[in-house]
Parts: structure tokens; sequence; C-alpha cells
């Protein structure tokens, strides 16, 4: 039996075919004498093909399906993942040319920077992006936790090039800084998305340094556009603030924070900053959105700096799980048995200290705001208040609840290097303590 079983497709001869003898030898079929059609029969025919040829005239009109028409669905399918994969392609093209390799040497014995291995326990790796050229300088932004404790940067670009780099500005709140380079030979720019307009699902590509293999792209789409997680800005386990993030399943590995997070069409809607590490979890891998990043690049490349208010004490939580008071230390304090969360006040300085802030009072009010924690009390102070506006502190002193005003003042520079930091406890770390991708 034959693959195909009807007629149309069979090739055997069917029984109205046999070889008719002549000088050719082929396949015909036997005439036979036929009789004339009647006009009657000629008006049947004509009327039957007209019907046809407008049956098919008006499924052509009107959008029936054909065989031609599912010939070209079938088409458009079958490019379609070509066209998918042209764009990947097309974007990591764009996108790879403007993220290079930064390598923070932490030891004063590299004086130029170059000539030290880069995987020496002296040193650590990131990435960056390349975002300005000007004048003379070519501009890349990158997580502040890469370089951070640094003593000589080094900025390795695609093609393979080191770069002393020097550090414009940096901030730790936002884990942003902003580093610059001579531009010689410098091509590429990265093209800046618009992060606000993301959507759920969207392909997009991660580009860095991890583990030192500097230009590796991963892709994946994102998972959640304005994910809030917590971080712990000093790295002591307990969350004293809270970063807007994307979240994305495209992998982020170790030396990726301060690369670039783009999508399909090569723009870069986020900077690579960490992920969560844990048995059992994978797929979750987190990025600054750009609206956020560009903020702080504008302030950082016009002042140098991020100014922010300042209220001068180092505090603990009164609920902190890692540093729990004992029943003496709520003795000592006086509180009312109902007041089980709030700020205390271990250092006063600057502002606090002028308004008579001192050590065990409980921070529990700003303004109108109730404040439970640090991290609370940092929100209201970055989100709502500016240098220069007056506040009214409420607080238990003794068991006595007490109001003072203060007169908010700018971040002192020193402030970075003390523990009485800005206004919430020690600023001097970098990233959540749900990352695994610390440094680097």
């Amino acid at each position: 039996m034959g693959l195909f079983d009807d007629d149309f497709y069979s090739t055997k001869v069917t029984r109205k075919a046999r070889l008719v003898k002549g000088t050719e030898g082929k396949w015909s079929t036997p005439r036979k004498s036929r009789k004339g059609l009647t006009t009657t029969q000629i008006a049947v025919i004509c009327s039957v093909l007209s019907s046809v040829i407008a049956v098919v005239l008006f499924s052509y009109i009107t959008g029936l399906p054909s065989s031609t028409q599912h010939a070209g669905a079938l088409a458009v399918s079958s490019s379609g993942g070509d066209d998918y994969d042209e764009k990947i392609i097309q974007a990591s093209a764009k996108v790879r040319p403007a993220v290079v390799s930064i390598v923070n040497y932490q030891s004063d014995s590299v004086s130029a920077g170059v000539s030290e291995d880069p995987s020496s326990s002296s040193s650590a790796l990131g990435s960056g992006v390349i975002i300005k050229k000007d004048s003379g300088k070519a501009y890349i932004v990158t997580n502040n936790h890469v370089i951070e404790d640094t003593r000589n940067l080094v900025v390795v670009t695609a093609d393979g090039v080191s770069k002393k780099a020097k550090i414009v500005g940096q901030d730790s709140v936002t884990d942003i800084a902003l580093l610059e380079i001579d531009d010689e030979g410098i091509t590429a720019v990265a093209d800046i998305g618009d992060s606000t307009k993301l959507r759920l699902g969207e392909t997009v590509i991660a580009v860095g340094n991890p583990l030192g293999l500097s230009g590796t792209q991963t892709s994946g789409i994102i998972s959640y556009t304005h994910r809030i997680v917590p971080v712990s800005l000093n790295q002591d386990g307990v969350y004293d603030w809270e970063q807007e993030v994307i979240q994305t399943d495209a992998a982020i590995n170790e030396g990726n924070s301060g690369g670039a997070l783009a999508d399909l069409n090569g723009k870069v809607i986020g900077i690579n900053t960490m992920k969560i590490a844990d048995t059992g979890v994978e797929g979750l891998g987190f990025a600054i959105p750009t609206d956020q990043v560009m903020k702080t690049v504008d302030e950082l490349m016009k002042y140098g700096k991020i100014s922010r208010p300042y209220l001068g004490v180092y505090s603990l939580d009164l609920d902190n799980p890692y540093s729990p008071l004992t029943e003496e230390q709520r003795q000592d304090l006086k509180l009312p048995e109902d007041v089980t969360q709030g700020v205390l006040v271990l250092e006063a300085h600057g502002p606090a200290a002028q308004a008579g802030l001192e050590l065990n009072d409980v921070i529990v009010q700003l303004d109108k705001t109730k404040i439970n924690s640090t991290l609370e009390l940092r929100k209201y102070l970055y989100d709502e208040k500016k240098i220069g506006d007056n506040m009214d502190v409420t607080y238990y002193r003794g068991g006595k609840l007490q109001t003072t005003t203060l007169k908010l003042i700018e971040k002192p520079a020193d402030a970075e290097a003390n523990p009485d930091g800005d206004g919430s406890s020690d600023p001097s770390g970098q990233d959540g303590a749900e990352s695994d991708d610390s440094g680097k």
C-alpha cells in the first residue's frame, strides 16, 4: 500500500486508462464516440460555473479562509521566531559596546591599577554603563557598592582597553555612583529608555561582567515593574531603607552589579544591582529603574553629591530583633506598656542635639506622622522634608511625652564616616541584606 490511498495521490493506474497500441506507446484514455451537447446542457453547465465563480469571489471579498491565506499565516508564524531572535541580537549589539567592566582595587600596592590580577583578593569586579561623552570625558554609571572602599578604579571597555577611572560622585542610599574616564577611543554611548513604560512579561537582556566574564549577556522577562524591597544600608541585618526596583528573571550574578538591563530596542531601562540568593531560589534579580538612576546621576553630575536633610541621631529600633532590649532596659526607659515601637536615640548631634534630644529618648512621631522604626524615620526625613525645613519631634523621656522643634540642615560631609550619619543609623554601608551581589 502506498503512503496515500485516495485516487488523487495514488500512483496506480485507474481502470479507465490502458496502454493504447501505437508508435508512441504512451498512456492515454481510449476515445469514445460522443454525441454533441444540447442547448439545455450547455445552459446548466454555465449556471453551475457561474455559481461556483460567485461563491469564490464572495469568499475572497468577505475574507473567508482560503488555502492561500493559510499559507500566508504559516509563513508569518514561521518567520516570527526569526524576527524575535533578530531583535535580541540587534539589541545586544547596540547595548554591549556601552557596557564596561570595573575593577575595584582595594590595595594601595597597585599604583596604576592595571598590573595586578583582577581576580586577586585585593580587588573586586563589577560593571558599568557609559551614559555620556562631554569635553573629552566619558561618564559611567554603576552601583555605589561596586566602587566603595576603593584605592584604584580601572574601567575596561568592551574592546579590552583599560582606563583609569575617577569618582565624580556617589550615593549609598540609592546605591548609584558616577565615574569619569577620558573618552579617547570611546565610540558607544548607551541609549537611555523610559522605565516608567515597562510592561509585565516584556523581554529584557542583562549585560555585564559576572565573575570577570566581561560582555556576558543573558535574557529574560520583566517579572514585576515596581517591586519594593527592604534593604539594610549598613548591612547589619536591620532593614532601614526601601528601594523600588525592577524584578527580572534574566540571570544576574556576582559582577553584574552596575551593568545594563535593556529592552529589545537596545535602550537601557535599569541598572542591575542585586539578586536574592538562597537555597532553592532562582530567577529573582533586581535593577534600579533608569528614571530613578538618572535623577541621581543629574545631581551627582551637577554637585558631585546628593544633598539630603540631616537630623543627627544615631538610633536603634525599639523592637530590633537583632538587639532586643532587656526587661531591665525597658524599665529604665519607663515607657508606657502600650509603647512597643519607636526609635531609641543612642547619640544626638547637630540639629537633634541643639533641640535637646538625648541618649535614651524614644522618638515616636515626626510632625504629625507616627514613627515606628528607623526605616519610617528615614523615609519621612528624605521624602517629606527639605534642607532648611522646621520639624517637630515627639519623643518619650523618662516615661513623659515631649515635643521639640528643630531646623534641618544639609548633611555634613564628614557624616558619611560617622556612626551618627544621616539621622537613623550608620550610613556607610551599601546593599540589601537579601542581596548576594554585595559587590561586585
